[in-house]
């Protein structure tokens, strides 16, 4: 979470450079992935028995009913930029994910600290 922070505040500073956007899109790949993963063994661990065969969309909706997350709709939104982090050589395609990516943190840090007040309780 602090490293794809740290890469924000950087890009934001010098938007111009394409070097520091790509470091924001290769930390939000990283912090996506472990959000979800870790989203998921949490629910696992709660006993949702269907876990096994829900689909990311499923998860976030889950999560949402639980108040892990306030809106699972922006969920879907950073799957859709997660996804197309592939096609990150396109300058537009860069952009909208690295804007995608901004919004992400925020969500990130809100689930990351639900789930560690839950752990702890």
């Amino acid at each position: 979470m602090n490293s794809l922070r740290r890469a924000i505040a950087r890009s934001l500073d010098a938007p111009a450079d394409e070097e520091l956007r790509d470091s924001v899109i290769q930390r939000f790949e990283y912090t996506y992935e472990l959000a979800w993963k870790s989203l998921r063994r949490y629910l696992d661990q709660e006993g949702v028995s269907e876990i096994a065969t829900f689909s990311k969309k499923d998860l976030y909706r889950e999560a949402a009913t639980r108040g892990l997350i306030t809106d699972a709709t922006a969920w879907f939104g950073y799957q859709i930029a997660r996804n197309e982090t592939s096609h990150t050589y396109n300058a537009n395609k860069a952009r909208e994910v690295h804007g995608k990516a901004l919004t992400f943190a925020d969500d990130a840090e809100k689930l990351l600290n639900a789930l560690d007040g839950r752990l702890r309780a």
